[in-house]
């Protein structure tokens, strides 16, 4: 017996520790079963920026050297 569709749950969105403290330059992110989102936390409900695991993890390896 199927139970039908399951509710979808937001994204849990984090903000990049990168980002500005006077609330200009804010970039957050959100994981997600195909990756991760990224958006500008100015206009949460503008564009996202959807990229696949492999390549979040080829950004934050990149990032920290």
């Amino acid at each position: 017996m199927s139970a039908g569709p399951q509710p979808v749950s937001e994204p849990i969105w984090f903000k990049s520790s990168y980002s500005g403290g006077n609330a200009t330059e804010c970039v957050e992110a959100a994981f997600v079963p195909a990756g991760v989102l990224v958006r500008d936390s100015k206009t949460p409900n503008g564009p996202r920026i959807a990229v696949s695991a492999e390549t979040w993890s080829r950004f934050v390896r990149a990032s920290v050297r």
